[in-house]
């Protein structure tokens, strides 16, 4: 028997032999991280509680040395934090130094490791919910953040053709095009016409930011039939963009799956066991209407 959404399965007895795991960012409560953490030690029958824990700008640091004090297994890490985690974890694998960038700590008796996980989601969900893969395909990521860099490494290490970026600044563009080495450029919005695949990986469109009021930097009507389009925003689920794609015969995908897959990911890390996807979905399933 379950708890509440994001609450650890009541039949596991919470001790001083609870391993625990979490999520840190600011803000943190809305994060569905501890629901899908607990889902998945309820589906595994181990001793596992996932929390959030909020931490304020500037006291990361702090945050991580307890880490290491109180014995948390793993975290979860979300903005802001992300490079400033990355600059301070012990000790960063290939992917986290290309993105300089973590969004996964695991605690090894005291040694922090971090890692990013966001590509590894992405090109799970993109094959399992879209039946897409990147290899050959033309692809445009707006934004050039570290989500943007996220999937734009990623979707370059899948064997895209192409990558396009459509950022507002030139600086944050002109970064995750040089993840794309010599199929990465610069784009316009225009450029959505031709291409394969296009990802939101910005903030615009999600619900309670002023951010999420801002124009898509890519219209809708550029959008059509043959299209793999998703969004990373999935509050509210859909956004208005991603419904507006699906109304003019794109295939889309909210961002939803991409933070099932990802968590996944950082579980085996944690647990050194696959978890039940299944389980996850259900809890996600339960949680809704948010």
């Amino acid at each position: 028997m379950s708890g509440g959404p994001g609450e650890p399965a009541s039949w596991i007895g919470l001790s001083a032999a609870t391993t625990v795991v979490g999520v840190i960012g600011h803000p943190v409560a809305h994060s569905l991280s501890p629901l899908l953490h607990n889902a998945a030690f309820e589906a595994l029958g181990i001793d596992w509680v996932s929390v959030g824990f909020p931490v304020l700008p500037g006291a990361l640091a702090p945050a991580l040395a307890g880490m290491r004090a109180l014995g948390v297994r793993g975290l979860s890490v979300t903005m802001p934090h992300k490079e400033g985690a990355w600059r301070l974890v012990d000790r960063r694998t290939a992917v986290a130094d290309r993105l300089e960038a973590v969004n996964c700590v695991t605690n090894e008796a005291g040694t922090l490791t971090g890692t990013s996980t966001d590509g590894a989601g992405l090109l799970d969900a993109l094959a399992t919910r879209l039946s897409f893969d990147p290899a050959g395909k033309r692809c445009l990521v707006v934004g050039g953040g570290g989500a943007g860099r996220a999937v734009v490494a990623a979707l370059r290490d899948a064997g895209a053709v192409e990558i396009v970026v459509v950022n507002r600044t030139p600086s944050g563009a002109a970064r995750a095009v040089a993840l794309a080495g010599g199929i990465g450029r610069r784009g316009v919005p225009a450029d959505a016409d031709h291409a394969d695949l296009v990802v939101n990986a910005t903030p615009i469109g999600m619900a309670g930011t002023t951010t999420g009021e801002a124009p898509p930097l890519i219209d809708a009507d550029r959008l059509h039939p043959g299209q793999a389009v998703v969004d990373l925003v999935y509050h509210p689920r859909p956004t208005a963009w991603l419904k507006a794609a699906g109304a003019r015969g794109a295939a889309t995908m909210d961002g939803l799956a991409m933070l099932v897959h990802q968590a996944a990911h950082q579980l085996v890390l944690w647990t050194g066991q696959e978890p039940s996807l299944e389980a996850m979905w259900r809890a996600l399933d339960r949680a809704e209407p948010r």
